[in-house]
């Protein structure tokens, strides 16, 4: 039996990086007029403000903050892997500061190092990281890249090795953010989401669409319903798993930034309701 479509956006959140010409407070502004209360941040969009007044901003609106992004990039030589693990420890501060309840990780890659032996770096990068998201009261949700990032963005590519190094870890606070665009093709995505379900590790579900006719393959992601992907089938796969957080729409668009973006908004409310 299929799921029902979503009848309202009392669950849609949206990525700042999806309206990136807007800056932290424009976006806020044009989200409340859109209906939206909730509002995922990127650091860009929060270095101009400072912690304390994007805080400001976020809670005179009463805007929630389901992932700040993003956290990771563990993998590199030593001196570089310890100035990672502190800049993750930042992100977990200025996450803690605005109310986020999550550290997107994009968990980083090294041209020509094994990816066995990144994904241990990755490993113990989060392991190092641990203790101070413990006292920022922040989770770390690892977001498996397609493979087409494994070169030099991401050595965790699929949703089972997202699952290795938290079941390695051991600890409640690591998980996964699902987005559709990284894993719809996966032939175990459905048992995947189950195990993580069970572990209680979906901590994240990120939306947008597959262009078959892309024209570039970061910066042309598709609105909700203008590719091929699944999408309400994942939605009643992470929900059926017991996911019940917010839907955050993230897509990476040249074409769509080049549009005026309270427009665009409407687009992308439209197609929340519509497709997701």
């Amino acid at each position: 039996m299929s799921i029902a479509p979503l009848t309202d956006l009392s669950r849609c959140a949206i990525h700042t990086f999806t309206t990136k010409p807007l800056n932290l407070a424009q976006a806020v502004s044009a989200y409340q007029a859109a209906g939206v209360t909730g509002i995922s941040v990127w650091r860009q969009h929060l270095e101009p403000y400072g912690c304390t007044e994007a805080a400001r901003i976020l809670a005179d609106a009463g805007m929630s903050v389901p992932a700040y992004v993003r956290g990771g990039f563990f993998t590199g030589s030593e001196s570089e892997r310890g100035a990672s693990i502190d800049d993750n420890k930042r992100c977990l501060d200025e996450a803690a500061a605005i109310g986020a309840d999550q550290v997107v990780l994009v968990v980083g890659a090294t041209p020509g190092m094994p990816l066995a032996d990144a994904r241990n770096q990755v490993t113990d990068g989060i392991a190092a990281c641990l203790d101070h998201a413990r006292g920022c009261g922040v989770k770390l949700a690892i977001e498996p890249l397609h493979p087409m990032y494994a070169g030099d963005k991401s050595c965790v590519n699929s949703m089972r090795q997202a699952r290795e190094i938290w079941q390695e870890l051991g600890d409640p606070l690591v998980g996964v953010a699902v987005d559709v665009y990284h894993v719809w093709f996966d032939q175990d995505l459905a048992e995947e989401i189950r195990l993580a379900g069970a572990d209680q590790r979906i901590f994240g579900f990120h939306v947008c669409d597959w262009k078959c006719d892309t024209n570039n393959l970061l910066l042309d992601r598709g609105l909700m319903g203008e590719g091929c992907i699944d999408i309400r089938g994942i939605r009643q796969l992470v929900e059926s798993a017991g996911f019940a957080g917010w839907i955050e729409v993230e897509i990476f668009s040249s074409t769509h930034w080049a549009k005026t973006q309270t427009d665009w908004l409407s687009e992308v409310t439209a197609a929340y309701l519509a497709e997701v």
